[in-house]
């Protein structure tokens, strides 16, 4: 499979669901009975048919929100290798079409970094994803720094992934609207504001400076960081004068999930460069061909779209 300009594609943020995880929460989740649900279930038959018809070569799989971030920490690592082991399983089946980010049970931070060295030597896996705050804590907190170390020194990416936000937040920002518009709560804003904070937490919190090879990735386009960077950096410069603008680029890369907009790409472009940017459709939640077929139109050099599609998770995840 190729693109119609003949490049490989390479999508990095595609969600399934694990049926041991989605099964301690399932009607929470809002997808029973719908066709999200059944194509977040199925990993063969309907999910590379979709692949193929949009020239999708190969996807990065990765439990979809909530990951396992609010159990206890004993359940959160039980659940969280079980599932890694069927990720690895499915991965197998088709070695040509799926790669894997492992689900890290981020409540028990040392069991997960001990799950991430060993889905990453053994299975081979891309990194790991984090969905959202960890029963109620931002992920830069100290107590979850042994995660990104060992990430840093198993030279792989951590994916900041969305999740609804604290219940307090829910309450204060978004609650009234929601009878009307739920998708408030989630990608139209909530999930961007969210996750947009995880990101500018972990710069402040230093943590770069303690792993100064450690590499995140957050997808949406940077859940719009990338056009409030200078504004965010020069408000933070009149504090104490840190670097944060220098911080963020040399740590972040950003993904095309789900934001298939020209000016917010040649936005993130300038912002970030056109190394730090991979394609992702964000599937089943965005359609494959709404993804391939935006990148097939934008824009770009032949160079650029190559980086993009393929040129630039090759090198960093090593693919």
């Amino acid at each position: 499979m190729a693109s119609k300009n003949g490049n490989r594609i390479i999508a990095i943020e595609e969600h399934y669901f694990d049926p041991e995880i989605v099964a301690q929460y399932d009607v929470k989740t809002g997808f029973a009975g719908t066709p999200i649900r059944t194509k977040m279930e199925d990993l063969y038959d309907l999910r590379i048919k979709d692949m193929d018809a949009s020239g999708i070569d190969i996807q990065v799989l990765s439990q979809g929100a909530p990951g396992v971030q609010r159990f206890e920490p004993d359940q959160a690592v039980s659940l969280a290798k079980a599932a890694n082991d069927r990720l690895y399983e499915t991965c197998q089946q088709h070695p040509d079409r799926f790669a894997g980010f492992a689900t890290m049970a981020s409540p028990a931070p040392e069991a997960a970094a001990d799950e991430l060295e060993r889905t990453v030597k053994d299975y081979g896996f891309k990194g790991g994803m984090i969905h959202g705050l960890t029963n109620g804590e931002f992920i830069d907190q100290k107590k979850f720094w042994p995660i990104f170390a060992r990430a840093e020194a198993l030279d792989v990416p951590i994916y900041l992934h969305p999740a609804v936000p604290h219940p307090d937040v829910v309450k204060a920002y978004y609650a009234d609207y929601l009878p009307k518009f739920p998708s408030l709560l989630t990608a139209a804003w909530g999930f961007t504001v969210e996750t947009a904070t995880a990101g500018i937490r972990m710069v402040l919190s230093e943590i770069f400076e303690e792993h100064p090879k450690l590499q995140i990735i957050l997808g949406h386009l940077g859940e719009g960081l990338p056009f409030l960077l200078w504004r965010i950096s020069d408000a933070l410069g009149r504090d104490n004068d840190y670097p944060f603008r220098e911080k963020f680029c040399n740590h972040f890369h950003i993904t095309t999930s789900g934001n298939f907009s020209d000016p917010a790409m040649h936005c993130s472009m300038l912002e970030m460069g056109i190394d730090r940017i991979m394609f992702s459709v964000d599937y089943p939640f965005a359609p494959n061909m709404q993804g391939t077929q935006w990148m097939e139109n934008i824009s770009l050099s032949p160079d650029d779209k190559k980086k993009v599609l393929h040129g630039n998770a090759e090198r960093l995840l090593k693919m």
